[in-house]
């Protein structure tokens, strides 16, 4: 009788817990490159995102590329919000970051960009304030998806997570089929299931209406012509934007690889 070979699953750990030398750092209005005011910062077990050194966060929106583009992964981490949010920083980005995915690169960025082309698992904390605050939520800049089988266009889709309150770690998943299915998990529960990621040249607030992507840095003219292209592959990047965060057991399964 034959033995069938088993191949062990190979995980990445995308932070050496050492230094950021494999992650590019864009900030808005800034050169790539350039760790404005020390905000990324490499912990002996975690990455994190400090606000320390500010004393208004004028808008300096940023996010922190993991140097391999990928298709078809499944991204394991765990992350806590802790702190106040720093001073100037919007009231909806009070305990709000995310990890970006099938994103554009760092390099691809325009100078003054906030938000890269991309898809966000957006990550929430509770404000202790009464109402429910759903973590694990798609949003999408320059983009849309197929959401209960129609072209969604809302920014952000809300997931059907618990809302956690706190300083308290919380895992996150995300299983990414290329451009077919996506699947949001917060604690080993399935909040979010969509698929066919697209570009979209307008940039789409459901409370706003169409908003041009000048308003957010970006050179729209580049994207038109790409205008409905599905996004089967990009980059991953850890959000940013005025709240304090810490990332941890940062691993990736690339399932091109492990089948």
């Amino acid at each position: 009788m034959l033995k069938k070979e088993v191949h062990a699953e190979k995980w990445e750990q995308l932070y050496n817990g050492k230094n950021l030398d494999d992650w590019t750092i864009k900030f808005s209005g800034e050169p790539l490159g350039n760790n404005y005011k020390n905000t990324f910062q490499a912990k002996d077990s975690f990455i994190r995102i400090s606000y320390a050194n500010y004393e208004n966060f004028e808008d300096k929106f940023a996010h922190m590329y993991y140097k391999t583009p990928y298709s078809n992964f499944i991204l394991k981490f765990d992350y806590r919000f802790w702190g106040e949010q720093v001073k100037g920083g919007a009231s909806w980005n009070v305990r709000n970051s995310g990890v970006m995915f099938h994103s554009e690169s760092a390099e691809s960025n325009d100078f003054d960009q906030d938000f890269p082309v991309s898809v966000e698992m957006q990550l929430l904390g509770g404000l202790n304030d009464g109402k429910e605050r759903p973590t694990g939520n798609m949003c999408s800049p320059g983009t849309n998806v197929i959401y209960k089988n129609k072209l969604d266009r809302t920014h952000c889709i809300s997931s059907t997570s618990k809302t956690y309150h706190g300083d308290q770690w919380i895992s996150a998943e995300l299983i990414v089929h290329g451009d077919s299915l996506i699947h949001h998990l917060i604690n080993g529960d399935t909040v979010l299931t969509y698929s066919q990621p697209q570009i979209d040249e307008t940039y789409i607030n459901i409370k706003n209406g169409a908003e041009d992507w000048a308003q957010f840095g970006v050179d729209s003219t580049k994207w038109q012509s790409l205008n409905g292209q599905i996004l089967s592959a990009g980059y991953i990047s850890l959000q940013a934007e005025s709240h304090p965060i810490d990332f941890k057991n940062l691993r990736l399964l690339d399932l091109s690889k492990n089948h």
